[in-house]
């Protein structure tokens, strides 16, 4: 792991370091491409390059011929990708590995229209198509007499409903998938002979158009889906006899229209394990997170989503402390979401009318779509406590439940103003998810954001998340965009939130909300944008330290990171930054932050391409002055100013707060960023150091709703206190240990019911093993010790006095020389003293020391220096 050190400066004077990561280095340019491991996407006139392993891509070429590439095709007899372009339709293009492009025409090529089926068997022989049954043939084997000419067309035996074909390999034989049917046709190449091998399971019931198919060296056809971008594998296509086929999902990819693939047939595709915990193809995902182990081994096919009453929290400055204010309310309340008590909700004949509401105004259950992903029961979930913490006017939420399990969840969520402030790929991540993976899908043949979010307890989801409003002539503007600040400002929004434990399922959805929008008014424009192809999987904050795995899909260079840094709850926000080279699709740095409470920060590639925001905090603490004749006059949360070198579980940041109450005033602090539970079982002890007024009741919140209190004595003068696990109970006397905490409060309570002054001043909160120590090292109190003794750099010289005072310290060596610089005066308290005797430029040896106090005490002993 490499570390980097963030430092507080203007954006001006950024500082600059480089992060060396691990990378797969690109192979050289060439002619040709030499059977390299990468799929090309053709995507109108542009050119990706896939990994079909992790679905991600990047740009390698832009703007590669005038008009659209179609019927591409890797040729294996020259090493080049060939393809058809409409801007001449009597020619055909070779790309080499430049990517620049050779034209050649070939006058016999029968103008039919886009030719935008195609691929190239082993032996050169270039098999081609547009939407009717008949394919043409021109041989592109340099090695052939009739090289570059047209070889004439031959008629399939049935008419199929194809969008793209491949050669495989392993038979060379020519394979698709039909549209709308999912079948699987094998064809031979020389005859037109079709044959049907039966559907595809794991595509039964899809409707998607298969733009681009990929074979490797095994025999394993991919099949891409151009609206959602999911990658399909169905295993070893030579070997299937009729009705008898293993498929299954492979990868999550971008969406993609007017499009086509091309992938050398003999090259493999890295393949995953699913259950020996590696990442065996390096796409960042093990095991069960690859979605090429859905339903292997052990890993499951589907998940439960999360439901849509713990969702929609804003992700901007405010985001730490409103999320804060909420979870402890729930776990104070030990607040529950219950399913079975929920409204359902139930399709009306009203659904979908339109003209029935002013688009200005349309009520938000309309917006909800109904029945369209087979669920068997939609319920209401809204999270009413948002309205009171978010820019939001109005809040609608559902559940779609399949035998009661959340299997999709949607919001809607009404602003006046401008654009929910709120991110579910931003939020999801400073709560513990990982961002698996961000890239298209298409709706109307729009590009809109999807992403993929692994959430704490192992569900998988599928997002997306757009807003409409209305232009001057109130018809509907659709907008989808990862940045906030991407939003036309100043404009009333409607916004929905969507996630599911399916794709299908979410572009469903997604549809349908389209659909409902324009039941009230027409839908002028789309403005989306793309995601960011550097994005951060995953980030927690950690003992001063930002930990950041970075994916980098496009092979960017440079990272920009900008953002605002706080150092406590109440601080101000230092503006922070750095600029670093980059290299490899993944990679974990650490981020030397310094103790702090929250940082949010934009993370730009070197490219100009769409940023990713990110917010990263720790537990919070957080100000409880709910009850009723309580008020605060001054709460701060301070930053610790030494750094944790124990082996125990420190609690960062200290308080200091002064209230009146007549009931009570407290603070509490998470235990993690989400408030779920944590295990401190394996320590038994929990210290803090205080000072304030009256008592303190100190209690620990468990996930079960459970609350176990102590109560210490406060007084001015500060005192560390260690209370033990058995210290704690319930009011009927219940014991407990420190597994399953979620939340500690520190309360000050009224004695007498009237209104009471209270301070507290609060720091250095532990758990940890140590116990407390003794009042005095030793129980004669009429002696003084040295510890340690030997010294090697310091030692302490322990003393007990019985009243304040002063004192003054010699040092002699043996001969009785006083050593004059490590003679000390100072003064005494009450109690155990200790005096810091550093070795400095003593010699090894014997030395002697006298102690004399104000109160006439004098000790005396040996020193002896190593």
């Amino acid at each position: 792991m490499k570390k980097y050190y963030l430092l507080s400066k203007p954006l001006k004077k950024i500082c600059t370091l480089q992060i060396f990561l691990f990378a797969i280095a690109l192979s050289a340019q060439s002619e040709s491409f030499e059977c390299d491991f990468n799929a090309y996407l053709f995507q109108y006139n542009d050119i990706y390059a896939i990994d079909l392993a992790s679905g991600s891509s990047f740009l390698v070429k832009e703007n590669i011929v005038p008009g659209k590439i179609n019927g591409a095709a890797y040729n294996s007899a020259d090493g080049y990708l060939w393809g058809y372009t409409d801007s001449a339709p009597k020619s055909i293009i070779r790309i080499g590995k430049d990517f620049n492009t050779e034209t050649y025409t070939i006058p016999e090529i029968p103008v039919t229209g886009m030719n935008y089926v195609g691929d190239i068997s082993l032996y050169g022989q270039y098999y081609f198509r547009a939407g009717s049954s008949t394919y043409y043939h021109v041989d592109l084997n340099p090695e052939s007499p009739t090289y570059l000419q047209y070889m004439g067309s031959t008629v399939l035996s049935r008419n199929i409903k194809i969008h793209d074909w491949a050669f495989n390999a392993a038979d060379n034989m020519l394979y698709a998938v039909e549209k709308a049917t999912n079948r699987l046709y094998r064809i031979e190449v020389e005859t037109g002979e079709v044959e049907d091998l039966g559907e595809v399971p794991i595509l039964a019931g899809n409707n998607y158009t298969y733009g681009a198919v990929y074979f490797d060296l095994d025999g394993n056809f991919y099949v891409s889906a151009n609206q959602t971008g999911s990658v399909y594998v169905i295993r070893e296509v030579q070997n299937i006899t009729a009705g008898n086929i293993n498929s299954n999902i492979f990868a999550f990819g971008p969406a993609s229209a007017s499009n086509d693939g091309a992938r050398c047939p003999t090259a493999p595709v890295p393949q995953e394990d699913c259950k020996n915990g590696i990442d065996d193809d390096g796409d960042g995902l093990v095991d069960c997170d690859d979605p090429s182990c859905s339903g292997v081994a052990s890993c499951p096919v589907t998940f439960t989503a999360s439901t849509g009453n713990n969702g929609g929290l804003e992700s901007n400055d405010r985001l730490a402390n409103l999320i804060s204010n909420r979870n402890y309310k729930r776990v104070k309340n030990n607040y529950e979401f219950d399913k079975t008590a929920a409204l359902k909700v139930f399709k009306t004949e009203a659904y979908m009318k339109s003209g029935k509401h002013s688009p200005n105004n349309i009520p938000l259950n309309t917006l909800i779509p109904l029945d369209v992903i087979g669920e068997s029961n939609t319920i209401e979930s809204a999270p009413s406590d948002l309205l009171e913490l978010t820019n939001a006017s109005d809040i609608y939420a559902v559940d779609y439940l399949r035998d009661n399990e959340t299997v999709s969840a949607m919001m809607v969520i009404k602003t006046n103003e401008k654009v929910y402030e709120h991110s579910k790929f931003i939020c999801d991540r400073f709560l513990g998810a990982q961002l698996l993976s961000v890239s298209t899908i298409q709706l109307r043949e729009k590009d809109f954001i999807k992403s993929i979010i692994k959430q704490p307890d192992g569900s998988l989801e599928f997002a997306i998340s757009f807003s409409a409003r209305l232009n001057e002539e109130s018809k509907f503007i659709i907008e989808s965009h990862w940045n906030i600040d991407s939003y036309e400002k100043e404009e009333a929004y409607y916004n929905f939130q969507i996630w599911s434990n399916s794709i299908d399922d979410l572009l469903s959805l997604a549809e349908e909300v389209l659909n409902l929008l324009e039941s009230n008014t027409k839908i002028k424009d789309y403005k989306t944008s793309m995601p960011p192809p550097v994005f951060v999987k995953s980030a927690k904050y950690e003992k001063g330290q930002v930990l950041m795995n970075i994916v980098n899909n496009n092979k960017s260079e440079n990272l920009t990171l900008e953002g605002g840094i706080k150092r406590t709850e109440t601080s101000s926000t230092e503006i922070v930054g750095l600029t670093s080279t980059i290299d490899g699709y993944l990679d974990t740095v650490s981020l030397e932050t310094g103790n702090m409470f929250d940082f949010g920060f934009r993370i730009s590639n070197g490219n100009g391409d769409t940023p990713d925001d990110l917010f990263v905090a720790d537990a919070p603490w957080g100000l409880d002055d709910s009850a009723e004749n309580t008020n605060v006059m001054h709460y701060e949360v301070k930053v610790n100013q030494d750094t944790y070198w124990g082996d125990g579980y420190p609690i960062e940041r200290n308080i200091n707060l002064s209230a009146s109450t007549s009931s009570y005033v407290g603070v509490y602090r998470a235990l993690s960023p989400r408030f779920a539970a944590v295990d401190l079982s394996s320590y038994s002890t929990m210290s803090f150091t205080a000072s304030g007024t009256g008592n303190l009741e100190v209690k620990l919140l468990k996930s079960n709703g459970d609350t176990y209190s102590s109560v210490v004595s406060l007084s001015d003068t500060e005192r560390t206190f260690y209370l033990k696990n058995e210290t704690f109970t319930t009011t009927a006397g219940g014991l407990t240990d420190f597994s399953d905490l979620k939340v500690l409060t520190f309360n000050l309570k009224s004695s007498s019911g009237a209104i009471e002054q209270k301070t507290l001043n609060l720091k250095n909160v532990e758990f940890s093993n140590a116990e407390q120590p003794r009042i005095f090292l030793d129980d004669d109190t009429t002696k003084s010790i040295l510890s340690p003794n030997p010294v090697t750099e310091a030692t302490f010289l322990y003393f007990f006095e019985d009243q304040s005072g002063s004192f003054e310290l010699e040092l002699f060596d043996l001969s009785g020389k006083r050593i004059l610089s490590h003679s000390q005066k100072g003064t005494t308290e009450r109690g155990q003293n200790r005096i810091l005797i550093n070795r400095d430029n003593l010699g090894s040896g014997l030395y002697l020391y006298r102690l004399e106090s104000s109160n006439e005490k004098i000790w005396s002993g040996r020193l002896l220096v190593k």
